[in-house]
């Protein structure tokens, strides 16, 4: 009993949908089939559409990703060198402090 009433149920939608399909069938075949309706786009929402479109190949591209590892690339290579200096002036007065000790002795 359930299964006929189910089936009935399907029967009738599927017979709906067929009924609304043809009724709307001219209207359907009356538009573009390539899919632009033939309205023009206002200068100013082509403008706001080609900055998005930057915007995103920027992060597609991980161009502020790569601009700021280059970045912290740039600042530890400065900060090395300084170091690097620090420790070349300390080695230097360590070798003085050796011999003025040796010079002494």
């Amino acid at each position: 009993m359930l299964e006929l009433i189910i089936t009935i149920i399907f029967i009738l939608s599927l017979g709906g949908l067929t009924f609304l399909l043809a009724r709307k069938m001219p209207a359907l075949n009356s538009l573009p089939h390539n899919g632009t309706t033939g309205i023009k786009k206002h200068h100013t929402i082509s403008n706001l559409e080609n900055r998005i479109k930057t915007i995103v190949v920027y992060f597609e591209k991980q161009i502020f990703l790569h601009k700021f590892l280059s970045w912290v690339k740039i600042m530890t290579l400065k900060i090395e060198t300084r170091v690097d200096h620090l420790l070349h002036d300390i080695r230097k007065k360590a070798q003085k402090v050796d011999k003025d000790l040796k010079n002494k002795k």
